[in-house]
């Protein structure tokens, strides 16, 4: 394993380029917009720099991650060495399956091809192609670069071989590496999507206000983030998303997402990424102000 090819430089996909450049692994980040591609190496250098500011690394340590990334537009110029191509692109069945099935065609027989998804079905994904022995899940935490824990998900075709060098390479790039099978949300969304919803649902049933039930969670369950705050960090857009795959998945009325959660999303009150959500952060990145609900 020597080149990677990431596909999307959106949050997840330039956080995942970073962490295996910083590992020294020659990395190829791929997006069709050339403005995405600018944008991730902006936040990539930036997130470098505070790691300098920390001492965790040198400044020649960001050059040499920065220079063991290449951008490109076109995705056949980036895939055609690649020993493994992580998809971290919108979080959409219909996408990712087009995807792989372009990569299928594209790259060499013997490359790896794993998703970054974080919900959906692995073995659906690789039906897509002629090598589901070679498509895996990688599900990465987000902020990449710091977070540990990497869900290894097995699709019903990946291969034993393929399932060790996914895991072995997570270790390489210091991750802590979680085996897992391929069922609707996989195991963290599975878990912490229906908190978050719960959570909506006690703020639409009017149990509790924003401020109190992040408080709750975070003083009583010793939470680092409120679920609402977490929620608006992931995006609501995402949140519901994953909501409907559990549903789908599972045809059971507790997957069903919250009416409010739903309303938000068509309001485009996504959270960070919109600048409103449960909490108002056209002022401070910082969850400080409690946004206006739409009961």
């Amino acid at each position: 394993m020597k080149n990677i090819a990431v596909i999307g430089a959106g949050t997840m996909g330039n956080g995942i380029a970073h962490t295996f450049a910083q590992f020294h692994y020659k990395v190829q980040l791929i997006d069709v917009s050339q403005e995405a591609l600018d944008k991730g190496i902006t936040t990539i250098s930036k997130n470098l720099d505070r790691m300098i500011s920390k001492e965790k690394i040198s400044e020649a340590d960001k050059m040499q991650t920065l220079a063991n990334i290449t951008t490109f537009t076109a995705i056949e110029e980036g895939i055609q060495y690649a020993d493994l191509v992580v998809e971290a692109a919108t979080e959409n069945r219909a996408l990712k399956t087009k995807i792989f099935k372009k990569l299928d065609e594209l790259c060499p027989k013997e490359t790896i091809l794993a998703t970054n998804t974080s919900s959906i079905s692995i073995t659906q994904i690789a039906a897509a192609t002629n090598r589901p022995d070679k498509v895996i899940g990688m599900h990465f935490m987000n902020p990449v670069p710091i977070m540990k824990l990497v869900e290894i998900i097995r699709g019903y075709n990946t291969s034993d071989e393929v399932m060790q060098i996914t895991v072995d390479l997570s270790k390489k790039i210091n991750k802590i590496p979680v085996a897992v099978n391929d069922y609707p949300g996989f195991v963290a969304n599975r878990i912490l999507m229906p908190m978050i919803n719960e959570s909506i649902e006690t703020l639409y049933n009017g149990v509790a206000g924003v401020l109190e039930i992040d408080t709750v969670m975070k003083l009583g369950m010793a939470h680092p983030m409120g679920p609402l705050q977490l929620a608006d960090f992931i995006g609501l857009d995402v949140c519901l998303s994953i909501m409907n795959v559990l549903y789908d998945g599972f045809k059971n009325p507790k997957y069903a997402p919250c009416p409010l959660l739903v309303n938000m999303v068509m309001a485009g009150k996504l959270g960070m990424k919109s600048e409103e959500g449960f909490y108002d952060y056209s002022e401070s990145r910082k969850a400080e102000k409690v946004a206006k609900m739409f009961l």
